[in-house]
């Protein structure tokens, strides 16, 4: 909207550079242009604003499909005005020379032309479509159409106004419709998770049995291995005690051999001595058949005395020794 202001009875329009003003005087044309400023008497004036800017329509209207379906088109038409002349010469984008207020609606019904247009070919389009496949490709369809059908429109061209583009956002099937169409994807979607959870519980169970079977082989791989340690002490401890047995006997053997020989020393020793000792005994019995009777007698008394305990004092009556002086002397009787 122009920006209008007042001095002395007189008006001051300012636009801006996206918005085309057309001011007659007296039924001529004063000025002409975008982004116009210029003084002006509202009594003699007639003002036209026309954008020319690009504007954006979004519109979103309901089509029925081939197989009698409802489906809601959200779509948005890019246009813009470029004859702002045919356009303010079509369509009423007069001003209020006072407020700079539109006194009509044009762009509502630029709105409501191209809007009932593009529903014309959306519904043209659709009306031949099945819902699957409005769903599947409708959109571009719908899309290529509706840009076909507004470049040929020719209400358009004549009131100045240019399609620049067309989106179709979207083509939705009413809820209820929707949710069935998507059961189907759905189940197979929660087919494909239980699938893929069955497959990994089964990778998990077969998993768990591999891992069940490596503790049961290693349990009788190690149970094996106790039986061999097993037999294997047994065989040392058999060998230890046959070496064992072995070493007894050896050292019997060498006892027995030591004490034989021992034995034989000792007999031979014996002999020796036996005889020593015979030989002793002859001499000695030789020696004392030699001697006299006396020496015999003084030899008895002196091994008497030997082993006699000791004697501190000896008292001889006078009578005994009386008697060993008086005895006679046998060499001398002889």
């Amino acid at each position: 909207m122009a920006d209008i202001t007042k001095r002395f009875g007189w008006r001051h329009l300012r636009s801006a550079p996206t918005a085309h003003i057309r001011h007659h005087k007296r039924g001529r044309l004063a000025h002409d242009g975008p982004g116009l400023s210029f003084w002006y008497r509202s009594l003699s004036a007639a003002l036209s604003e026309v954008p020319v800017n690009d504007r954006e329509l979004a519109m979103a209207f309901h089509a029925r499909t081939s197989d009698f379906q409802d489906v809601t088109v959200q779509a948005t038409v890019t246009y813009r005005i470029s004859d702002p002349a045919e356009a303010a010469a079509r369509l009423d984008f007069s001003v209020d020379p006072d407020t700079g207020v539109w006194r009509g609606a044009p762009l509502e019904q630029i709105a409501t032309l191209l809007t009932e247009t593009a529903q014309q070919h959306t519904l043209d389009v659709l009306a031949r479509t099945p819902l699957a496949g409005a769903l599947v490709d409708g959109v571009a369809s719908v899309r290529n159409r509706v840009a076909e059908g507004l470049a040929a429109e020719p209400r358009l061209p004549a009131t100045g106004i240019d399609v620049v583009a067309v989106r179709v956002v979207a083509i939705r099937p009413e809820a209820e419709v929707e949710r069935a169409l998507r059961t189907p994807a759905r189940e197979q979607i929660q087919q494909e998770a239980d699938r893929a959870t069955y497959e990994r519980r089964a990778v998990a169970v077969e998993r768990e049995r591999t891992i069940a079977e490596n503790e049961l082989a290693s349990q009788i791989e190690l149970a094996r291995r106790e039986e061999q340690l097993v037999e294997q002490r047994g065989t040392n401890t058999r060998r230890e005690a046959e070496e064992s047995a072995a070493a007894d006997g050896v050292r019997a053997e060498a006892e027995a051999a030591r004490k034989v020989r021992l034995a034989h020393a000792e007999a031979a020793a014996a002999r020796e001595v036996g005889a020593a000792r015979a030989e002793s005994q002859a001499a000695w019995l030789r020696v004392h058949a030699e001697v006299d009777t006396g020496t015999l007698h003084a030899l008895a008394a002196t091994r008497f005395a030997e082993n006699l305990p000791r004697i501190d004092s000896v008292t001889l009556s006078p009578d005994v020794l009386t008697g060993l002086l008086t005895r006679p002397d046998p060499e001398a009787r002889a």
